[in-house]
C-alpha cells in the first residue's frame, strides 16, 4: 500500500483537538485538587483519602494519555518528513507508529473518563443520601 505525504497530514488537527482535551482535563483535575487541599485545611480531613488517591490516579493516566499523544504527533511528523525525502518504507512504518501510540493515547482517556464517572456516581450516591 503507498501512502501519500497528506496521509499522516489528516492526522494534525484530530491529534491537536485530542491534546486540547486532555490539557482541559489536567486543567479540571488541577482545579479539584487545589479544591480538595482548600476544603481539607478549612474543614480539616474528612474522608478525603478515597478522593485523594482517585485524583492522583486521574493525574497519572492524564499525564499518559498527553504523553502518547504528543508521542504520536512527532511520529506523524516523522513520518511526514520521511516521506517527504522519499523514504517510503520508513514513513509507512513510522505512521504505523503513530497510529498505535494514538490508539494507546485514546485507551488511556477512556479507563480515566471511567474512574471519573464512577468518582461522580459516587458523590452523587453521597449527595442523594444526605438530601433523602
Amino acid at each position: 500500500m503507498e501512502i501519500e505525504i497528506s496521509t499522516p497530514a489528516l492526522l494534525f488537527p484530530a491529534i491537536s483537538l485530542l491534546l486540547l482535551a486532555y490539557t482541559n482535563r489536567f486543567l479540571t483535575t488541577g482545579q479539584l485538587i487545589r479544591s480538595l487541599s482548600r476544603q481539607a485545611r478549612e474543614h480539616g480531613e474528612q474522608e478525603l483519602s478515597g478522593q485523594i488517591a482517585n485524583l492522583k490516579r486521574r493525574l497519572e493516566l492524564t499525564k499518559w494519555m498527553q504523553f502518547f499523544g504528543v508521542v504520536s504527533m512527532l511520529l506523524c511528523t516523522i513520518s511526514m518528513f520521511a516521506l517527504f525525502l522519499g523514504f517510503y518504507d520508513v514513513g509507512k512504518k513510522v505512521f504505523g507508529l503513530s497510529l498505535i501510540t494514538m490508539c494507546l493515547s485514546l485507551c488511556i482517556s477512556l479507563w480515566e473518563v471511567y474512574i471519573s464517572s464512577n468518582a461522580l456516581n459516587l458523590e452523587l450516591k453521597d449527595l442523594d443520601e444526605r438530601c433523602s
